[in-house]
């Protein structure tokens, strides 16, 4: 079997001609689609990017004539022939679809993007089974190549064929039909192409001679690349990082009572002005204005994805009555219905942001309700496929060859294989080139039959006025699934079987969506460190022109599954560690050891260091130590060495660190609980402090603190009846009042301490103060710690602004004016200099900080959150705050947050070999210089994410070698070092690296990068360079790695498939392009957040995971296949579960099985669901145990709890549900999955020519 190399996509570059405000698509009756990008502008286009069409003809505004714009669906909607053969290539054809019929669409035939068979289409090099071969010379490779550039319109340029016998022109009009029947095997514009096809032709001929050296990493046929069809516009993926609305509330300024979503808005709040900036993918070559909104839009919610999973009991249209909007009759002349009164029109509570480049819309009609949730046919049916689209795998295409019988698709239900008969018989001119719709053909097509116009205000294009012309039959539209799915199940099956062994250099791990158990053989585990390359070029210049980053995200602390072994710890007495003499590297596995044993050779600089006599030991006949598997130095990966007391402070040994709890006291803090609930939780927390052996008490001292305007400290010493309490008032010059009795042994002092925390609740419960301080709290708990000469962690629980006079003092900032400005980059930076300075002294002292926020208005957290992000310390916002929806996961986080695995006053160093050097660092912590990374506190969630660039030349037999030292101290108050190593390959050709790229890991760093220079640069800046890195990446594989094919076709490497869809996901987050209700402090606390993340949980972060559960089978373990974020992968009869690492969403369709609401909800009706539940009933069934146990399960997966939120279809809070779903148009103006693909094809065209 071939490992399939690279994906190919055609997209006809026509202008979209899809209904661009959210009318409702005829395939799927009973459901209006969402107008998710806001009302109607005339003659515009509000998505981000104007119509494709193509390079040649530039930006077209508004429909191109001949074409009403109703009259057909998505230009780039598309279809696939999957490959199984690199020397069997099959063009994917984009074309102008007609509407999809509202029959049953034919099961099996979409062939979903991953559908190959094992090892053809994996997100990631080839499996390391894969024998090695030679690159095909003389075969012929375009592997599933997508055609860009199939016959063009008359009205743009044409890039294909002229029809090349009137056959061909018959072809064309035969196979297009009207009707409510199912879609045809493979509709007008795409058929699969016959096996003789001249694309088929071409060999590979790669700009470099392809010589790839074998490597242990993978195969060495060309890099893996996967030709792209550009899905249909409408679908868009990127929806903001699912953390962006992390807690309802924060979207919503109704106060606590309606934390939940956003207020209804009517159509007419959107300004009239226009953007005050260019859109965000402008670029010089674009003429400026609406123009380049990109990509056209599409009707948002239409399926890029044509196999939604449903659920099993519903018929192909659905029988709840259709709202009139519904019908393909009133789709064209009608604008969509308003919504009902207590359901918000835009996802967001205000105007579009101007800075994103989407047109603010005047009088746009709300979104009907429950828009668009309508999917195709139940699973009942066997997969729907693409309710609009083809199905492709079937009659008389080549796709019937051998391996492409479609199976069950990732992200798909299972049917029968012979399904997609239930469509139409072939039709003809299925063979060969497609036949175009509106190709170079002259045909003009004027309205399709049934629909009454074009929009009110646009021309009729192509038709006389009217009266709707006779047209050709409607097409039907390409299916979606043949983009490439972010739900990826071939990884799974390929590498989560067998334990991953690390012994072999610059091995791909699995994905970070994969279950896998690691084996530790000399190489640090990818729990520990993730590379954006595994075989990374040999000098500058080709790192240049790949412009692919080279990171390392690294977990220094990463917690270890119960079936992996963690890290020895290695004692060498006195002497300390074995270190290089020259560069201070640590002994690992890539130490030379020569002279019989008495010297070794670093790996890192080559310098030649004595073995000390106490560690010499004999070689073997092949080099090696006879000791190397008995010491974890010589043999494995990760390990850590007791650290001397040369490795101390001051050279002395260190005290055990102290934990203080620091509580705001101040009027709005007691009132919504928080103060009774904290000290109600300590009670019984304090007995889970850290520990390193389970069995014996922990070292761990605790002191507390309450404030207001004033501080207040408590001495719980052992030997008094009660607590007492010493007041601060003097907050400028602040100081700790008690040394004794301050900082205790919980066990010691228990009585006194339960004392306190029951008598705090009550003094406090009648006070009228509502100012309160911040800067002299955290100086209180560092002086503290110094007095008491030890490190330790703050945790400051926290309500309000700090306005009280004292340092630190801060002012109500937040300007949303400055939104979409060159000085919107101030909002992101602290408003004083105060709590830089004092986040300094807390690092020299090893106080971490963790702070806890319950605000209900502006408490400004890009200036608080200065101290937790350079102390390595944590941030968690609750907004809104309530005891009864709120607590569970308040406590959650806290008692994670108090008990987790930690080390203080640390010290990261990265050490590589020669030819490379780390040069930037993200994450939390504080650098003095340019090499050590200094982190307070150190916890088991946390990252560094280290870029490396070249200073020479490296090798190829050698590879490039780095090793992460990590210096801190225990939680017993032993100092340690941590070692991580880690080996990679280094390749001379290009297409070797991108044979060995991770792409979760290459957006981890560009979401970090980005959010970072947020700081620094106008956001359209940051959004621009993403775009551009990111275009500059596949235009150089395309150039110098893919075989020569036409300009039109889209080729993305088999292992960055997704980076365009991952990378949208980033650039519609809330930080890059917020919608007009995110706040401020939200946008900050994400770009906070999304610092330390790791890279499993940026990946659900960007790209949530939803899961039908009427597929749940509660007698496996085993998950559902998780379906796409998009709404038309939603069915009206299912219940979808989605995470996004800060929240769990239930969504409930408004015809959910009785059986199943029953199960899960102890009532069988739709109506009885309380949308306000936060936790599910414990039911005594089978089917409730395991969604429970689902639930749980995910959430163990998490640093932070995911609290359950129940999203009733057509309910308010749905549209906060479809702000997680990414491949679609969001209402901040985001692009669709299509869109946005289209969009970087444009900029890869641009850089080629």
């Amino acid at each position: 079997m071939r490992v399939r190399d690279e994906l190919r996509m055609n997209v006809n570059q026509q202008p979209h001609m899809a209904s661009p405000y959210g009318q409702p698509q005829p395939g799927y009756q009973g459901y209006p689609q969402p107008g998710y990008g806001g009302g109607h502008v005339p003659s515009g286009y509000p998505a981000q990017y104007a119509p494709y069409n193509g390079p040649g003809a530039a930006y077209q505004q508004g429909p191109p004539q001949g074409c009403s714009p109703y009259a057909s669906f998505p230009s780039k909607t598309l279809a696939t022939n999957l490959v199984s053969d690199l020397s069997s290539s099959s063009p994917l054809d984009l074309g102008v679809r007609g509407p999809p019929t509202s029959g049953a669409p034919s099961v099996s035939g979409a062939q979903s993007y991953s559908q190959f068979g094992q090892g053809e289409t994996q997100n990631g090099p080839p499996p390391m089974g894969a024998p090695p071969q030679s690159p095909p010379v003389s075969q012929p490779y375009t592997a599933g190549a997508v055609n860009l550039s199939g016959p063009q319109p008359h009205y743009s340029q044409q890039f294909g064929a002229p029809p090349v016998s009137m056959q061909h022109m018959t072809n064309q009009m035969a196979s297009m039909q009207v009707g409510s029947t199912a879609p045809s095997p493979a509709g007008q514009g795409y058929a699969p192409p016959s096996v003789s096809q001249a694309a088929m032709s071409a060999p590979y001929t790669p700009a470099a001679p392809p010589t790839f050296p074998p490597t242990s990493t993978a195969p060495s046929q060309p890099p893996p690349t996967e030709a792209v069809a550009q899905p249909p516009p409408q679908s868009y993926y990127g929806a903001p990082p699912p953390a962006q609305l992390p807690f309802p509330n924060a979207f919503s300024s109704t106060g606590p009572t309606q934390p939940q979503a956003p207020p209804p808005v009517s159509p007419q709040s959107f300004p009239q002005a226009p953007p005050v900036s260019q859109p965000p993918f402008s670029t010089a070559q674009v003429p400026p204005g609406p123009t380049q909104s990109y990509g056209g839009p599409l009707p948002p919610t239409q399926p890029s994805f044509s196999r939604p999973l449903l659920p099993t009991s519903q018929p192909s249209t659905f029988p709840a009555g259709p709202p009139p909007t519904s019908t393909p009759s009133q789709l064209p002349g009608v604008m969509q219905p308003q919504p009902p009164v207590s359901q918000p029109s835009p996802y967001h509570s205000g105007p579009p942001l101007t800075s994103t480049g989407f047109p603010p819309q005047v009088g746009a009609p709300p979104r009907p309700p429950f828009a668009g949730m309508q999917g195709p046919p139940m699973a009942s049916q066997g997969p729907p496929m693409a309710s609009q689209g083809l199905p492709l795998a079937s009659q008389g295409s080549p796709m019937a060859q051998a391996n492409h019988v479609p199976p069950t698709q990732p992200g798909m239900p299972p049917g029968p294989i012979n399904a997609s008969l239930s469509g139409p018989p072939p039709q003809p001119g299925m063979q060969g080139y497609p036949p175009q719709q509106n190709g170079a053909f002259g045909q003009v097509r004027g309205p399709q039959p049934g629909y009454t116009g074009p929009y009110p205000g646009q021309p009729n294009y192509g038709a006389p006025s009217g009266a709707p012309a006779a047209a050709p039959p409607a097409l039907k539209r390409l299916d979606p699934d043949s983009i490439p799915s972010p739900v990826i199940e071939d990884d799974k099956a390929n590498k989560g079987s067998e334990p991953f062994t690390t012994g072999v250099r610059g091995q791909a791990p699995p994905l970070v969506t994969t279950k896998f158990q690691v084996k530790d053989q000399g190489n640090a585990s990818p729990r520990y460190i993730r590379c954006t390359a595994y075989n990374i070029p040999c000098n500058s210049d080709m790192a240049k022109q790949s412009q692919v980053p080279l990171a390392a995200v690294i977990k220094p602390l990463a917690p270890l599954p119960p079936d992996e072994t963690p890290p020895y710890l290695v004692d060498h007495g006195e002497s300390g560690p074995i270190r290089c003499n020259r560069c201070k590297a640590y002994m690992c596995p890539y130490m030379q050891f020569i002279e019989g044993g008495r010297r070794f050779q670093c790996g890192f600089c080559s310098c030649v260091t004595e073995v000390p006599p106490h560690y010499f030991q004999h070689l073997d006949h092949t080099g090696k130590r006879v000791d190397c598997y008995d010491r974890p130095e010589l043999s494995m990966g990760s390990y850590e060495f007791t650290a001397t007391v040369d490795y101390c402070k001051n050279n002395k040994i260190p005290q055990p660190p102290a934990f203080i709890f620091l509580i705001d006291v101040s009027y709005n803090a007691v009132k919504n609980g928080m103060v009774g609930i904290v000290c109600q939780e300590l009670k019984t927390l304090l007995d889970y402090l850290p520990r390193e052996n389970p069995d014996v008490e922990s070292n761990i001292r605790v002191g507390f603190v309450t404030y207001n305007k004033v501080l207040h400290f408590y001495n719980v010493k052992a030997s008094l009846a009660q607590p007492q309490m010493m007041v601060v008032s003097d907050v400028a010059d602040m100081f700790v009042p008690l040394l004794d009795g301050f900082l205790v042994n919980v066990s010691e002092s228990r009585v006194v301490i339960e004392s306190l925390l029951d008598q705090i609740p009550e003094m406090f419960a009648d006070t009228r103060e509502t100012e309160s301080v911040f800067g002299p709290v955290i100086q209180a708990g560092l002086e503290a710690l110094k007095a008491a000469d030890c490190a330790g962690k703050l945790f400051v629980f926290h309500s309000s602004l700090p306005i009280a006079e004292a340092p630190g003092k801060l002012k109500n900032r937040e300007d949303k004016k400055l939104v979409g400005t060159d000085k919107e980059k101030s909002l992101f930076q602290p408003q004083v200099s105060f709590y830089n300075t004092l986040a300094k002294e807390c690092v020299a002292q090893g106080c971490c900080v963790d702070l806890f926020l319950f605000p209900n208005q502006y408490v400004d957290v890009a200036t608080l959150g200065v101290v937790p992000t350079s102390t390595s310390g944590s941030i968690y916002k609750y907004t809104y705050f309530q005891a009864s929806s709120d607590q569970e996961r308040f406590l959650n986080d806290l008692r994670r947050d108090v008990q987790k695995q930690v080390g203080f006053d640390a010290l990261m160093r990265v050490r590589t070999s020669t030819g490379i050097r780390a040069t930037d660092f993200f994450g939390s912590f504080y650098m003095s210089n340019t090499t050590d990374v200094e982190l307070a506190g150190l916890d088991c969630d946390k990252t560094v994410t280290v870029e490396f660039r070249h200073d020479d030349k490296l090798s190829e037999e050698t590879g490039a070698l780095m090793q992460c030292a990590v210096l801190y101290t225990s939680c017993s108050g032993q100092r340690r070092l941590r070692i991580h190593n880690m080996a990679v390959n280094c390749c001379s050709q290009l297409a070797d690296l991108y044979r060995n790229c991770e792409t979760d890991t290459i957006i981890n760093f560009f979401a970090k990068y980005a959010y970072r220079s947020v700081l620094c640069s106008p956001i359209k800046n940051v959004r621009d360079s993403l775009v551009n890195q990111c275009a500059q990446i596949l235009a150089c594989y395309r150039k110098n790695c893919a075989s020569p094919s036409s300009a039109g076709q889209l080729i993305l490497p088999e292992c960055m498939k997704l980076l365009p869809v991952y990378l949208n996901c980033v650039l519609k987050s809330d930080v890059l392009q917020p919608g007009a209700d995110v706040s401020l402090d939200d946008r900050a606390y994400l770009r906070q957040l999304v610092s330390t993340l790791d890279v499993s949980e940026s990946h659900v972060f960007f790209y949530p995971r939803l899961l039908p559960l009427q597929k749940v089978d509660v007698m496996s373990m085993s998950l559902p296949v998780a379906v796409r974020n998009s709404e038309e992968r939603l069915s009206r009869g299912g219940v979808y579960l989605l995470e996004n690492g800060l929240n769990i969403f239930l969504w409930v369709g408004v015809n959910a099985q009785q059986e199943l609401l029953q199960n899960i909800f102890g009532t069988p009706a739709f109506g009885q669901i309380d949308p306000n539940m936060t936790s599910l009933p414990a039911l005594d069934n089978p089917f409730s145990k395991r969604l429970r146990e689902i639930i749980e399960s995910f959430r163990a997966q998490r640093s932070r709890y995911m609290k359950l939120m129940v999203v009733k279809q057509e309910d308010k809070l749905e549209l906060i549900f479809k702000h997680f779903l990414v491949e679609d148009k969001s209402n901040n103006g985001g692009a669709s999955y299509v869109d946005f693909l289209c969009h970087m094809h444009k900029e890869i065209r641009q850089l080629l020519s």
